[in-house]
């Protein structure tokens, strides 16, 4: 198996390889890293590129070019180590250490993702809450208290927050996603109805639960209509084959 690339002091290695590999790559990349994860708590030390690509609904040339980003191959025959890759797609993603994160708004949205388990376990412990609300600021969700707003930057500071999540209404979200860049947080997953506004360096991913729906809606009815077409062809065919049918030797012929 090829070895990832060794580790540049200067860290520019590391930024130049993140640089080099498509948004898409990335994306699957998590995929592959979770099945992974489950592959490893199964005991299995490797997995076959068809496995793996199976198991993750993507073709196996497909992933087999993601992995190469990250230079991984594999040994022909026996596939990749299961630890080995883990390992290397961990680092390709930052997650070789920890992530603090920060969710600002806990209102219904806000209040479930904070109480959420599953950030910490996949490296993306939640390390303050924030809101302006005076019946939930002071209180402790999932063991954390939430703070007010105004504190996003001294709090982000002190517990080196590296990623914040914008879980506010939308008139409110631009605001406080000010805060958190002057608070120094690059990475925002912004889960408000709004399109934020932030400098060059900052990267933002947006998570529009209804545009998610709306999208979801489209195929609902493109196959209903995939449906109804189908429906409406099949009693024509048939009508078609019993009044124009003729025998010719002993076999059915449609009429020309």
């Amino acid at each position: 198996m090829t070895s990832p690339p060794q580790a540049d002091p200067s860290g520019s290695a590391a930024a130049k390889l993140a640089r080099s590999i498509p948004e898409a790559t990335v994306a699957r990349l998590a995929v592959y890293l979770r099945m992974l994860g489950e592959l490893a708590e199964q005991g299995a030390e490797t997995v076959s590129s068809e496995e793996l690509a199976t198991a993750t609904g993507v073709n196996s040339a497909k992933l087999r070019k993601d992995l190469s980003y990250i230079g991984s191959y594999g040994i022909r025959g026996v596939g990749y180590e299961v630890a080995s890759l883990h390992h290397q797609i961990e680092r390709t993603l930052g997650l070789d250490r920890q992530q603090a994160v920060a969710l600002v708004g806990v209102g219904n949205l806000g209040h479930a993702l904070a109480g959420y388990g599953g950030f910490g376990g996949r490296g993306f412990p939640v390390a303050a809450l924030f809101d302006v609300d005076p019946d939930l600021v002071g209180i402790h969700i999932n063991g954390i208290l939430v703070e007010h707003v105004r504190d996003i930057p001294r709090v982000c500071a002190e517990r080196g927050v590296t990623i914040g999540m914008i879980a506010t209404p939308g008139p409110a979200a631009q605001s406080v996603c000010d805060q958190l860049v002057r608070a120094g947080v690059q990475c925002i997953l912004n889960f408000a109805p709004v399109v934020l506004q932030v400098p060059e360096q900052v990267e933002v991913r947006k998570v529009d639960l209804a545009v998610e729906l709306q999208v979801l809606a489209f195929h609902v009815a493109r196959r209903r209509a995939g449906d109804a077409a189908d429906t409406a062809v099949a009693p024509s065919v048939a009508s078609g084959v019993h009044g124009g049918v003729h025998a010719t030797n002993g076999s059915a012929v449609l009429p020309q």
